[in-house]
Formats: C-alpha cells, structure tokens, sequence
C-alpha cells in the first residue's frame, strides 16, 4: 500500500533545506521568532522607531482578548493559572500560547483572531503549575510560495503538538496524529511549561514537575525530536543512570537511582553555528533535605552544552553545590559575545535565584569572569551533609538580596517593624546558603530570585546585561515527621504556611516569607526596594545603574510607595530606541526605561497585571509594543484575558 505519511515526511525533509538561518535572519530583523526573539535569549530588537525621544507618544493600538477566564469555569484553575505568554511574530502574524495551552493565532497590525487551537487539556486534573510561557516556530527554508511553517507547543498534561500555522490545524505527519506523548515512560507528573527549543530540524524539550512532596521524581530527562516526523533522536538525563558516567561518583551510596527531578523547565538556549543547546537544570528531588542524597549531585543546579544534533554532552557547570534552596536556574541563559584584549570571545550568561551571574565562555564553560569557591555555613540537620563550598562570582557582582540583620527590618508602623526585628531574630541567619534548619533559617535571596525565569536581556551596542530581580527572603523550617500534628497543634501558623512533604525523607518542609499576608495586601518585612531592575556592564563586570520597579502599596495611601519596588516576575527587552520595555509587577503597569540610565520615560497601566515578558516587532511600517495581561493566580494579581500592542500615535 502506498504509504501517504512516509511520503509527507520524505517531501517536508526536502523543503527543509536553510530553515535555521532563514529563522535567525527573521529572528535578527523586524520579526520576533522566538521566545527570546533570537534563539540565544538576547530578547533585543533592532527596531527603533519607538525611541527614548518619543516613546511618551505610545498608545494603544489594539487590544485582544482570548476569553481565558471562561475556560476556567467550574474548576479551580484561576487559584494557579498565570498568563506568562510572550507571543511570536512571523510573516504578520502573532502566535501564543494561555494558561491552559490554547494556542491563538492573531493579525500584526489589527489583534483579529485568525485560529485558535484548543489542546482539550484536562482542567480538573492536579498540575504544579498552570501556565505556557509561549510557543515555538519552525520554518522551512524554501521558497515564499512553499515555505512551511509549524507551531510547537507543549502542555502543561505532558504532550508536543504540531500545528499548521496557516490554519493551526494538527500536523499529521508528526507524531501520532500531530501529537507526541511526553509522559509515555515517565508517568503522569510530567508537564512542560516553556517553550521548547529549535535548531535545524531538532526540537528540544525539558519539563516541569514539583520538586518538595517526595524524593522519588521522575528524573527531568531533556529529549530531542525530529521537527517532521516527531521520531525521538536522542535523551539525556540531568540525574546520571550509568554507572560509567563521571557524575555517578557525586551522588553517594547510589542515591542517583532513588532521587528525581534536577529537570529544566525553563527556557532552553540553542547556537545553530555551533550546534549547540543551553540547557538549565534545577534541584534534584527533594529540593530543601539532601540527606537522601548526599554529595555534590551533578549534574542538577548546572547549566550543561549538549551537541544539538547528537546529545553528546560538551561541558557542564554546576552553579549551586547539594543543593538545600530550590535554587533552580529558572532563567533562560543568554548567548552574547564578551571583548576581552581586542578579542571577541563567545560567551554564555547564567543568571541565577542567588543573584549570581556567571559569564562563561560558550565552548568550554570557562568562567570569562572570577570566580571563587568560599566556605558556606554547615547544616545541623542529622543525616544531612551540606556542601563545604560554593561557587560565587566575583564578577559580575552579585544583585539582590544576599544578607539581611535586624537593622532591615520595615513595617508601615513601629509596631509592624518591630515585629518584623523580632521574627529576623528568631531564625538561623547566617548570610548566602544556610541551610535549613529545625528554628527555621532565613534565605537569601529567597527561592523566587534574585534573578527568576523572567531572566535578563542584552543590549549589545551598548554592552549592558540587564535584569529585573526580586529582593524577598524566604523562611525555610524543617520538621521531624512525626511531630508535625503536635507542632501544628502548638503553633497555629505552621498551619498557614506553605508544606512540602518530601516523602521518602525523615522530614517535612514549611515554606514563608518575610512579609506579613493581611486584608489590604503584603506587608513587607524588609526595608524596600522590594524589586528593582538593573543594568550590567560587560566591559567591566560592574552595576551601572539600579531603579526600584514597580509598586505593591498604593502610593495615594503610602507616600512614597512608589519607589518602593514591587516583587515582580516576567522579563524585560531591549531596543535599538535606547529602550527597556518591562511589566512583570503587582501594580498592573508596563515601563520603558532608558537603557543607558534607568530613567523611567514611560508607563501604560494595562487592564490586568503583567506577569509575563513583552515583545516588540514592525509590520507595515509601524512598530508595536506587546504584553500578555492575565495576571497569575498563586500571586493573587489582578486576572484577566488580555494581549495589549502599543504604538506611536
């Protein structure tokens, strides 16, 4: 019988031809084709009619709604859906992804739906999270009247679907039916909330899964699939199962074949000249005791260079040691070039939870910057070993949070700071990487940055790393298993807090902030800023300027709320306008600022918070600025259903 799908493939393996660079060159110009515009994660654009000079004339143009929030209707899914989106844009058209992994498909210049694609995910199922941070694009490299060009998505119930992106139809040809099924040998924890990464006509996926409700994950193996037929080409695991492999020595007593996780979710870096992939691990399971786990657990907290047409490893470097914080890489690592000596050396830029930002050279992982391992305090845990030392840049110098005294204690009254001194004092604080202990220790930075997966953009003329942080401290507390229901009993607030079970451990994990949860908001524990953003200089190493972010307390009530920062999460962009677009903030606000200073020129409050990262593009002569805002349900900001472009008026 002649077989129509073997002929497909064989067909679309011919009108392959180029797909990578005509994808880099649209990637480079007036487009936006990946998640991070290039494949790298620079997220700059050379755009720049919308410039520092005029970027107070921004309006909007358009707004699109996806009609999310009915979609929820009869589950609980708005207590953890986050609209963290950045949408694609490719021969006019926008492409993007909702919380619940319906992909729509929109006109550039006018919002109007196109398709939409609805993945039929399962809304009263049990999932870590709720969220798709975007889709991803591939392309043929034929001529305009054959060009192909597929939508990836991967959802958050474990499945990559290929899309047609003329009419968002499924892909036949690919995978069964259009679909290839990532739980299939891993079980029903396995979601993807990133999207995947492209280079030639190899897909790579990571995945999301929690880390602190037992020690037995899956590992978060990373695989490759072939963009046309959906056909597996290779695996690789963070978490070593061959005794031969050097790691295998780093997890004692043969702890690598019980532990889980160490997975990437996010967002994965690829270099199609070198034929490479980035990819950013996180703690292996579970994430805050190690004790079933002992020794220095590569490759987990690492960020590790696959051969991107083989998964052969090239080179790792783990950034946190045993790791005791859930200190993941939750940032995408950006490609950029680094000059050192008249010399352009291609780099990688690690930005991590711990405020640390580590810029390696792209072909060995050599730190291009110093970097020192210093003696971290030890854990008093029985059965736990914390790691002697930790890697610490020396440059680029550390950002956010990385210790706090009583002396940092705020509160809007005498009273709130005084409470807030006093809890300070009752915990184990012993500055970067104390582990937790039964008092509780306090964390900084806390496990939601430092730097978090909103990640960090490059502007290459001007050389300027720049990055949105949170500068939150976490309370960690362990608790001997069996004591829990009496300690509970003891201590109504333990009830409050938020409990990682960690099966298979002695002990169980209670997670906090420094911040008091009252009927008007949170009310921070810590003198402010609470968030800030950035810009470092590559030249150098050195801060160049600094700036509160957003705001958490009504200014009108709060004089002087507004410099007070604003826990934020989502990323920023950069433009050839001199421009640093951002939202990401509790007070439903998207910013410009000027690159080179941090002046804040702009801000547009927009119909609902921002948790996500903005993209920009040109079409028809006019350039857009685009945010997704949806709001993010554990965070408790405003929710809604709306894709907002701005532009000159």
């Amino acid at each position: 019988m002649y077989n129509m799908r073997l002929c497909y493939v064989i067909i679309a393996g011919l009108i392959y031809m180029n797909a990578a660079s005509a994808q880099s060159a649209g990637a480079a110009g007036k487009e936006w084709h990946n998640y991070g515009n290039d494949a790298g994660g620079k997220r700059f654009s050379p755009v720049k009619q919308i410039n520092d000079a005029n970027v107070k004339q921004l309006k909007p143009a358009w707004v699109f709604h996806t009609g999310e929030l009915q979609t929820y209707e009869g589950t609980k899914v708005i207590e953890k859906a986050a609209f963290e989106a950045t949408p694609l844009m490719i021969d006019g058209t926008l492409y993007f992804s909702t919380a619940t992994c319906r992909v729509f498909a929109i006109d550039a210049g006018t919002g109007k739906e196109k398709w939409m694609y609805n993945p039929g995910v399962n809304l009263k199922a049990d999932y870590s999270e709720i969220t798709s941070r975007g889709v991803s694009a591939w392309t043929s490299g034929a001529k305009a009247d054959k060009k192909e060009t597929r939508i990836f998505t991967a959802t958050i119930d474990g499945r990559l679907i290929a899309l047609n992106a003329a009419n968002g139809k499924p892909i036949y040809a690919f995978g069964n039916e259009g679909t290839v099924n990532l739980r299939e040998g891993f079980g029903s924890e396995w979601s993807v909330t990133s999207p995947p990464a492209i280079i030639g006509n190899t897909i790579v996926v990571g995945s999301s899964m929690g880390d602190n409700q037992k020690i037995d994950y899956p590992k978060g193996t990373v695989r490759a699939y072939d963009v046309l037929s959906g056909a597996l080409k290779w695996s690789w695991d963070p978490v070593p199962k061959d005794s031969t492999d050097k790691a295998w020595q780093t997890w004692k007593n043969n702890s690598a074949t019980i532990t889980g996780a160490a997975n990437a979710w996010s967002v994965i870096a690829a270099d199609a000249e070198r034929d490479m992939v980035f990819i950013p691990t996180s703690s292996p399971s579970p994430d805050y005791y190690g004790g079933e786990r002992q020794g220095q657990n590569l490759y987990g907290n690492s960020i590790v260079a696959l051969k991107a047409s083989t998964g052969k490893m090239l080179w790792y470097y783990q950034v946190v040691h045993h790791d005791l914080w859930d200190y993941d890489i939750a940032a995408q690592p950006v490609l950029l070039d680094i000059e050192k000596g008249n010399k352009k050396i291609p780099a990688v830029a690690v930005g991590t939870k711990m405020g640390h930002i580590f810029i390696l050279n792209r072909e060995t992982g050599k730190p291009l910057f110093p970097v020192e391992e210093r003696p971290v305090p030890a854990s008093d845990i029985a059965g736990e070993e914390a790691w002697k030392t930790q890697p610490f840049p020396v440059l680029p110098v550390p950002v956010g949070l990385q210790h706090i005294t009583e002396a940092d204690a705020w509160g809007i009254t005498p009273e709130d700071k005084a409470e807030a001194a006093k809890r300070i004092a009752q915990y184990r604080n012993e500055g970067n990487f104390t582990p937790p202990s039964f008092k509780g220790t306090i964390i900084t930075p806390g496990n939601v940055g430092g730097i978090h997966w909103g990640g960090m953009t490059y502007d290459e003329k001007n050389r300027l790393l720049i990055t949105n942080i949170n500068r939150l401290a976490a309370v960690i507390r362990l608790i001997p298993r069996e004591q829990l229901g009496e300690l509970e009993k003891a201590d109504s607030t333990l009830l409050r807090t938020e409990t990682g079970r960690q099966r298979g451990t002695p002990y169980i994990m209670k997670r906090t902030y420094l911040f008091n949860a009252t009927n008007t908001g949170m009310i921070m524990q810590t003198r402010p800023p609470w968030g800030t953003i950035l810009a470092i200089d590559l030249r150098t190493g050195e801060k160049k300027w600094e700036v509160p972010l957003g705001y958490m307390m009504d200014p009108s009530k709060y004089p002087g709320a507004e410099n007070w920062g604003s826990l934020n999460f989502g990323g920023a962009i950069t433009t050839a306008g001199n421009l640093t677009f951002v939202a990401a903030t509790f007070d439903n606000h998207l910013r410009a600022f000027n690159t080179q200073t941090g002046r804040l020129l702009w801000q547009a409050e927009l119909p609902a918070s921002a948790q996500a990262t903005p993209m920009t593009y040109e079409w028809k002569g006019k350039q857009y600025i685009v945010i997704a805002a949806g709001g993010h349900g554990k965070l408790g900001t405003k929710q809604g259903d709306s894709v907002v472009a701005f532009a000159l008026e």
